[in-house]
């Protein structure tokens, strides 16, 4: 479910930077700079030199992506960083700070997969470029990042956990497919009667949707962009014989 890692926050980031700015690069070692977007963890923990934050958070990639969030253990995370089980909870309050902060680190490093000048300046493409964008970056990062793949799955099919976590923000999707719909029709792409409201739940839907059939192979590669093309193709086409 490679489209749907950390979807809400993925959205939610280029949602906020396509009206804005590109504004810093996207790493898994964070500055202090990083962290007006990255808040969970303690001032302890970026004061950390980089070398063990970076253990530490290699090490939570590796239990996530082994085990459910309520099966992972802290111990074991601590374990595999090098520190002590006490010293985890002088970095984050919990598990779950952890495991949310990990995924807005996830969303970030899918994000740095979209096209930078996309993002600088939108205004240059049309609504169908920047759409197929969205979906092939998240094969890109899929492909180069298979570790963080199965940490996003086992999120989605917690549902409990999803909303607990993201809460309304779990239909930024929608929101993000309004916004460039919204887009479109003032470059004169979308039928001016359409309902934009419905058209991007059903984008939404589409994109959770066609996930099982692209990993239906069990592998994640360039080649699943035909699957997204031929829902690109159907809608900007639709269905009707003309």
């Amino acid at each position: 479910m490679f489209m749907i890692v950390s979807l809400t926050i993925f959205f939610y980031l280029w949602y906020n930077m396509t009206r804005d700015s590109y504004e810093h690069e996207v790493i898994f070692t964070h500055d202090n700079n990083d962290r007006k977007v990255m808040k969970m963890p303690t001032d302890t923990f970026f004061n950390l030199p980089v070398e063990k934050r970076e253990r530490i958070i290699e090490a939570a990639i590796d239990e996530f992506s082994r085990y459910s969030f309520h099966k992972a253990r802290v111990t074991a995370i601590a374990d595999n960083a090098g520190i002590a089980k006490g010293s985890f909870y002088q970095y984050f309050e919990d598990k779950k700070d952890l495991y949310k902060y990990l995924m807005e680190i996830i969303a970030e490093k899918k994000l740095s997969y979209i096209n930078k000048d996309m993002l600088m300046n939108r205004e240059k493409y049309g609504f169908f470029q920047l759409l197929r964008e969205v979906f092939l970056s998240g094969i890109r990062f899929a492909k180069e990042n298979p570790r963080l793949v199965p940490i996003g799955e086992m999120l989605v099919a917690d549902k409990d956990l999803l909303s607990e976590l993201y809460g309304e923000h779990r239909y930024l999707s929608s929101d993000f497919f309004k916004e460039l719909l919204e887009f479109g029709r003032e470059k004169g792409e979308i039928d001016p009667d359409a309902d934009l409201d419905f058209l991007a739940r059903m984008l939404s839907g589409l994109t959770y949707s066609l996930v099982d059939l692209v990993m239906e192979d069990g592998k994640i590669d360039m080649d699943d962009m035909e699957i997204y093309d031929k829902m690109l193709y159907f809608v900007e086409n639709g269905i009707k014989k003309r």
